[in-house]
């Protein structure tokens, strides 16, 4: 789909709130509604806007620790990733997986309330899951900059 660059700053509008109404962004772009409602309703029909959340305040909720997790599966072959990857997305501290070149298979980010959370879900959860063959973890300290927003500018 070839975007415009009103398409472009409604994406600008509602990736940095969602909450906002047809009426709103068309406000904001100094547009009419019924077009602002039908560029929305393309750009979700196009799969450019998957859907609509709420980002919760992780720390506020007492969920202070983000490890980085790397793996390994113990063998290569699409069977084992299929079985790794089924595995990992019924995990809710997993907030996010990644396959990755170079040394690892996977990188995890698990979310968890705290160090001894993290080593039971790793322990009791994690190890569990078949064919993994090393887990290293990597524990964030500071938290510099944690954003949904894509850089649209790029576009």
């Amino acid at each position: 789909m070839e975007l415009t660059s009103q398409d472009i700053k409604i994406l600008a509008l509602l990736q940095h709130n969602a909450d906002l109404s047809s009426s709103d962004v068309a406000h904001e772009l100094n547009m009419s509604q019924s077009p602002a409602w039908r560029r929305i309703k393309r750009l979700e029909e196009a799969n450019i806007i998957t859907k609509k959340v709420a980002v919760l305040n992780r720390k506020a909720l007492g969920m202070e620790l983000v490890a980085f997790t790397t793996i390994n599966l113990s063998a290569a072959g699409r069977k084992n990733m299929e079985l790794f990857e089924h595995a990992v997305s019924q995990l809710d501290e997993v907030v996010e997986c990644y396959t990755m070149t170079g040394a690892w298979d996977y990188m995890l980010k698990v979310v968890v309330k705290s160090i001894g959370h993290y080593e039971q879900f790793v322990r009791n959860r994690l190890l569990e899951v078949p064919m993994i063959g090393e887990v290293h973890s990597h524990i964030s300290v500071t938290e510099i900059k944690n954003t949904s927003e894509l850089p649209l500018r790029q576009l």
